[in-house]
């Protein structure tokens, strides 16, 4: 399993923990993949999980860049269309998942609206 495939499990695992539902797990589409897609009270949660062994390239959440957000609006706004929920409210997360402690365990941090929807066909 690879690290970004760990760092997704111990996402879900934490957000599972906090009350969400997990309804899908790295969903591919044409536009790229959603990490993780669930329902936090009524609102579809569009999660990002960025996963590092160390902070020497810096923080994980810096990888969100205003592109990777376009395209996350891009794939959740194809999604929303297909289970005909563009009335549902919606939310986009980020979970940081770095593992370099010396007791193996990750430090997990989450942001919830972490970002708007960005781009062209933006969902609001």
């Amino acid at each position: 399993m690879s690290l970004g495939d760990q760092g997704e499990s111990v996402a879900a695992k934490y957000l599972e923990g906090r009350g969400f539902h997990i309804l899908e797990r790295q969903l591919r589409g044409r536009h790229g993949e959603l990490d993780l897609i669930a329902v936090d009270g009524d609102t579809v949660v569009f999660v990002e999980v960025k996963t590092r062994a160390t902070s020497i390239a810096g923080d994980p959440t810096e990888a969100v860049t205003a592109a990777k957000q376009k395209r996350i609006t891009q794939s959740a706004l194809a999604y929303l269309k297909r289970r005909q929920w563009l009335q549902r409210r919606t939310r986009f997360d980020v979970v940081s998942i770095l593992w370099n402690g010396k007791d193996g365990h990750p430090e997990i941090r989450h942001y919830p609206a972490a970002f708007e929807a960005a781009g062209f066909g933006q969902l609001y």
